[in-house]
């Protein structure tokens, strides 16, 4: 058996683990960082997102006079979350987050020579204006996959020193964690290349293997039985995130794993036309002028389905459809200006860092997204007339569940709003995309109301979209220094949690609903104080 030893063995290449190794190196300390991923795919699911960012109290808020304050931050997640009073490490992880984004994420990132661009965007505002109060959301310059690369260069050039204190295991899966006493003393791996067996020795381990959610067996194991459970999902998380460090730490070692049936999934997936696993979906950002039907073309209501507002909510009446797949109705007028996918690999002209072709694309509309899905994936579906659309969309669901005449109804009874004496806000969908004009990058992206069957706004276009696994909520519960505790609150000599596998933090502190970007951030803050503990 071949063995390695390191002052510290951080288990998972995210984010989380990377920050965490990063830091340590920089005090001097020796690491090992195991990973079950290959090389071009360390960093995990952070290499993909999109690098949107929930912070408080920034220069950019400031300059845009956005009045926000840790306060104010508290008061909406605690209410849009829904945290219990008693849920003390969330509650705790809560009030971190809000004081600390702005230092310890803003200008640590900063620091490394990333940027964020210049609006600052407003998501999550709660069906009843119960969401974010004002605009938080941050964008990293240049993708989250900019921000992870930037970071691997700076923990390899920190591992570099000194003869070399990082030790970077790729294709290692561990198995068990070694513990005697209940003091951890290292782990325990395969090395998925040639099937040996290897010892990981070390006083400190971090746990940052990601969430509980990319297995669908444990998503629908955990899934809360007051709400609705579709019979099929996308999968939007990493396939590794299975969950199975989770339960050993548990089993075990007497860790808490909390909150584990809250979950951050999305409402509209579509099949990845080129998948990386089985399953693997592409979860995108709905166009707010679409109207969102069910499997026979009918309009979801009575309360319209409309994103950016509760995407919690959104997920729940999608999983309470009668079919596991809904339909988006847009026209090419709605697509071009609003269609967007969230994450790395379909938004070029922010990860590339182009920035003049991305201020053409967004006043002139993003043609070349909405071609290349057109191309790619069978569930957008593009047709001159609602005749030949709802002719497409049967024949992709084997179905005759769209009839002509129903979907055309659908489309009239929306347009009516726009024609002789009918008032186009008293669509309730109308008035949430007036209200998210208001904000001025909102209003550049996202269409003026108008009929859909407007002449020249056309072709029509159907998205069949499916809901989508994300993010865990939930994780082993963890101390403010990211310390594994026990059933009696105690924390766990020599063994800490970072990121999604501490539920960002406190083994759940989203508690509910996120306002959304505070993942990310969650999975720096965590890996910070883990480290910060550790070196003191």
């Amino acid at each position: 058996m071949t063995t390695t030893t390191a002052d510290t063995l951080v288990i998972g290449g995210g984010l989380a683990g990377i920050v965490t190794a990063l830091e340590l190196l920089r005090a001097g300390k020796n690491v090992t960082l195991v990973d079950r991923d290959t090389p071009e795919r360390f960093g995990g699911l952070a290499l993909w997102a999109f690098g949107g960012m929930a912070l408080v109290g920034t220069p950019l808020q400031a300059r845009a006079k956005i009045d926000d304050s840790p306060e104010r931050a508290l008061a909406d997640w605690q209410r849009f979350g829904e945290l219990a009073d008693h849920d003390h490490w969330p509650q705790q992880w809560a009030r971190y987050y809000v004081e600390q984004s702005r230092p310890q994420v803003y200008d640590w990132l900063l620091q490394h020579g990333l940027k964020f661009m210049p609006a600052v965007n407003l998501v999550e505002r709660g069906l009843h204006g119960d969401g974010n109060s004002v605009a938080r959301y941050h964008i990293v310059w240049g993708t989250s996959r900019h921000m992870t690369l930037t970071l691997i260069a700076a923990l390899r050039e920190a591992g570099a020193g000194a003869g070399g204190r990082l030790t970077l295991l790729h294709r290692h899966r561990v198995t068990a964690l070694e513990h005697a006493a209940g003091q951890v003393s290292g782990a325990t791996a395969i090395d998925e290349a040639t099937g040996r067996e290897v010892r990981l020795q070390a006083s400190i381990v971090v746990l940052a293997m990601g969430g509980i959610n990319g297995s669908h067996e444990e998503a629908r194991r955990n899934w809360p039985r007051d709400r609705p459970l579709p019979a099929a999902m996308l999968n939007g998380a990493h396939p590794f995130a299975d969950g199975r460090m989770h339960h050993w730490a548990a089993d075990r070692l007497g860790a808490q794993i909390t909150h584990a049936g809250e979950m951050w999934n999305y409402a509209a997936g579509i099949p990845h036309p080129f998948p990386h696993f089985p399953g693997h979906g592409l979860s995108l950002i709905p166009c707010k002028s679409a109207l969102w039907l069910n499997h026979r073309g009918e309009r979801i209501g009575p309360e319209p389905l409309v994103t950016g507002f509760d995407t919690h909510w959104l997920c729940q009446q999608v999983a309470a459809q009668e079919k596991p797949w809904t339909w988006q109705l847009l026209n090419r007028r709605i697509a071009l200006k609003e269609f967007a996918i969230s994450g790395a690999e379909h938004n070029p002209r922010i990860r590339d860092r182009q920035f003049l072709r991305f201020v053409k694309d967004t006043l002139l509309g993003n043609h070349r997204l909405v071609d290349q899905m057109a191309r790619q994936s069978p569930h957008f579906i593009v047709a001159d007339t609602l005749a030949e659309l709802a002719g497409r969309m049967n024949a992709l669901t084997a179905s005759h569940d769209i009839r002509l005449e129903v979907l055309q109804a659908t489309a009239d009874a929306f347009d009516a709003h726009f024609q002789g004496s009918g008032k186009p806000e008293d669509d309730a969908q109308v008035r949430r995309i007036l209200q998210a004009r208001q904000w001025k990058p909102d209003s550049l992206r996202t269409c003026k109301p108008a009929p859909l069957q407007q002449p020249g706004a056309g072709p029509f276009i159907a998205i069949h979209t499916q809901l989508i696994t994300r993010k865990s909520l939930g994780g082993l519960q963890t101390d403010l220094q990211s310390r594994v505790l026990d059933a009696a609150g105690q924390p766990m000599d020599g063994l800490y949690c970072v990121g999604e596998a501490a539920g960002f933090g406190g083994g759940g502190a989203s508690g509910k609903r996120s306002l959304e970007g505070t993942f990310l951030p969650g999975c720096i803050l965590t890996a910070r104080a883990a480290a910060r503990h550790i070196v003191t």
